[in-house]
C-alpha cells in the first residue's frame, strides 16, 4: 500500500492501476505509425537529401539510427509497463525524489521546442490551405500567424481532454495517414515520370571522408530525433495490457514507420529535384508548386491530422507530466499542458526550422547533447545498480531509499554535468568538434558509465519492496 507525500504525488503521477491498462500491440503499432508519419519526420529525410545524400545513403542512415534509439527506448520502456509508473517518477530512482527534476526539465524544455515547431508546421499548413480557396490572403501579413496560433489553441483543446483522446486519434489516423502518405507518393512520381527518374539523383559527395563528415552528425541527429521518447516512454508503456505488447508493438512499429515514411520523404524530395531542379525539402512549399488545388488541399488536410497527433502524443504527454512532478499538489496534467504550449511559443520555432541545417545539426544534435547522458544514467541504475527492481513506495517517500541527499542523488547529478558537458565542448571548441557530432552517444556512454563507477565506489541503495506483477 502507498502512502505518498503530497509533494511527490498526485493522480496523474500515481502508478497507473490494472483497469487502465487497456493498450495492445496494435496502440503501440499505431502510435508509432501516427507519429513517425508527420511533417518533421518527412523533413529529416528530405534534409538529408538536400544536404547531398543519394536515396540509399540517406534511407540508411535512417534507418541505423532509429536502430540504434530503439535499444534504450525498449529498455527504459520496461519499468513503466512493469510498475505502471512515468518517466518523471521513474528518473527518482537514480536522481532522488526532488533531483528527479533536472532531468525531467531538461526532457520537457526539449518538448516544448518540439510543441512550438509542430505548430508551426501545422500553422503554415493551414496558410497553406488557405491561400488555395483565398489567394489574396497571401497579402495579409498576420494570416500566417493567426493561422499558428489558431493550431496551437487547437492542440491545446485536445491537451484539456486527456490521453484517453490520443489513444482514440492515434488509432483511427494511422491507416488514414499511410494511404495518404502513398498517395503522395505515386502522385510525385507521375509528375517525375517514374521511379527511376526519381531516384537518379547522385550523391553530392564525391570523397569518403566528404561523407563520413556530413553522415556522422547526420546519424546523431536521427537518434537524437527520438531521444526525447527514449526517456519518456514509461509515460506511454504505463498503459500497457502487458511487457510483450508494448515490446513487440515498439520493435515492429518505430522501424517499419520510419523506414515506409523515410522512404517516401527521400524519394518525393528526390521527386523535387528532378521536377523543379532542386530538391524542396519543406513538403507545405511543395505543395504549393504543384498548382492542384484538390490535391493540395486534402494534402494539408493528412498534414493537419499528422501534426496534430505526433505533437499532442510525443511533445505533451512527457512535459506535462514532468511539470507537474515539480508541483504536483497545485500542477495537474492539465496545466502542465498549457505550460508547455506557452513555452513552445517562447522557443520561436520558426528560426528552428529556418533551414536543414538548422533543424538537423542545430535543434537534433545538440539537443541530443543533453538527453543522451539522462538515457545513460536511466539505463545504468534500471539495469546494471537496481537489477530491474524499485521500491515503489520509495518513489513516492521523502523517507524512502530515493531521499540520498536532502532528496538529490549528488552522483547523478555529477555523471549528468559531466556527459553533457562532454558531449557539447566539441560545440565551441573546434579541435573536438567529434564530440559535438557523436553528441548523443558521447553523453550516453560518459554519464552512464562515470554513473556505474560513482555509484559502485559507494553504498548504493537496495530496493526492498517490489510492485508484484508481470516479470520480464
Amino acid at each position: 500500500m502507498i502512502t505518498p507525500e503530497g509533494s511527490l504525488y498526485n493522480a496523474d503521477l500515481a502508478p497507473t492501476l490494472p483497469p487502465r491498462r487497456t493498450w495492445s500491440t496494435y496502440n503501440y503499432i499505431s502510435l508509432w505509425f501516427s507519429m513517425s508519419m508527420e511533417v518533421s519526420t518527412y523533413m529529416l529525410a528530405a534534409g538529408l537529401i538536400a544536404g547531398g545524400m543519394n536515396w540509399k545513403q540517406a534511407l540508411f542512415t535512417v534507418l541505423l539510427g532509429n536502430l540504434i534509439v530503439l535499444i534504450p527506448l525498449l529498455l527504459n520502456a520496461h519499468a513503466g509497463s512493469k510498475y505502471g509508473i512515468p518517466f518523471p517518477v521513474f528518473v527518482r530512482a537514480p536522481f532522488g525524489v526532488r533531483g528527479a527534476n533536472i532531468p525531467a526539465m531538461l526532457r520537457a524544455i526539449v518538448a516544448c521546442g518540439w510543441f512550438g515547431i509542430q505548430s508551426w508546421i501545422g500553422g503554415q499548413a493551414i496558410y497553406a490551405m488557405l491561400i488555395v480557396v483565398w489567394p489574396s490572403a497571401s497579402h495579409v501579413s498576420w494570416a500566417l500567424w493567426a493561422c499558428f496560433l489558431g493550431f496551437w489553441l487547437l492542440n491545446m483543446v485536445v491537451v484539456w481532454k486527456g490521453v484517453e483522446s490520443i489513444k482514440f486519434l492515434e488509432g483511427f489516423s494511422a491507416p488514414f495517414m499511410l494511404v495518404m502518405s502513398l498517395a503522395l507518393l505515386f502522385f510525385a512520381l507521375h509528375k517525375a515520370g517514374g521511379l527511376g527518374s526519381m531516384l537518379s539523383e547522385p550523391s553530392q559527395f564525391h570523397s569518403t571522408g566528404a561523407f563520413l563528415r556530413f553522415f556522422f552528425p547526420s546519424l546523431t541527429g536521427m537518434v537524437g530525433y527520438w531521444a526525447t521518447l527514449a526517456l519518456n516512454i514509461p509515460d506511454f508503456t504505463r498503459y500497457s495490457k502487458s511487457q510483450s505488447s508494448q515490446m513487440v508493438g515498439q520493435a515492429f512499429g518505430l522501424p517499419v514507420a520510419m523506414t515506409l515514411y523515410t522512404f517516401i520523404g527521400i524519394a518525393v524530395t528526390s521527386a523535387s529535384a528532378v521536377i523543379f531542379g532542386h530538391p524542396i525539402w519543406n513538403p507545405i512549399e511543395l505543395m504549393t508548386r504543384f498548382h492542384q488545388p484538390v490535391v493540395a488541399l486534402i494534402a494539408m488536410v493528412a498534414l493537419l491530422v499528422a501534426t496534430l497527433n505526433v505533437n499532442v502524443a510525443a511533445n505533451v504527454v512527457s512535459p506535462s507530466n514532468d511539470f507537474s512532478n515539480l508541483s504536483p499538489k497545485w500542477i495537474s496534467f492539465r496545466t502542465g499542458g498549457l505550460i508547455t504550449g506557452f513555452l513552445g511559443l517562447a522557443m520561436m520555432p520558426w528560426k528552428l526550422l529556418a533551414s536543414f541545417n538548422n533543424y538537423i545539426f542545430g535543434w537534433l544534435v545538440g539537443y541530443s547533447g543533453l538527453l543522451g547522458p539522462v538515457a545513460g544514467i536511466m539505463v545504468a541504475d534500471y539495469f546494471l545498480i537496481r537489477r530491474r527492481k524499485l521500491d515503489l513506495e520509495s518513489l513516492y517517500s521523502r523517507a524512502g531509499i530515493y531521499e540520498y541527499r536532502k532528496g538529490v542523488n549528488p552522483r547523478a547529478v555529477v555523471a549528468l554535468v559531466v556527459g553533457v558537458g562532454c558531449a557539447l565542448l566539441g560545440r565551441f571548441i573546434p579541435p573536438v568538434r567529434w564530440l559535438y557530432d557523436y553528441a548523443w552517444f558521447v553523453g550516453f556512454f560518459v554519464s552512464g558509465g562515470l554513473y556505474v563507477a560513482l555509484m559502485r565506489g559507494a553504498t548504493a541503495p537496495s530496493p526492498i519492496a517490489e510492485l508484484a506483477g508481470e516479470e520480464a
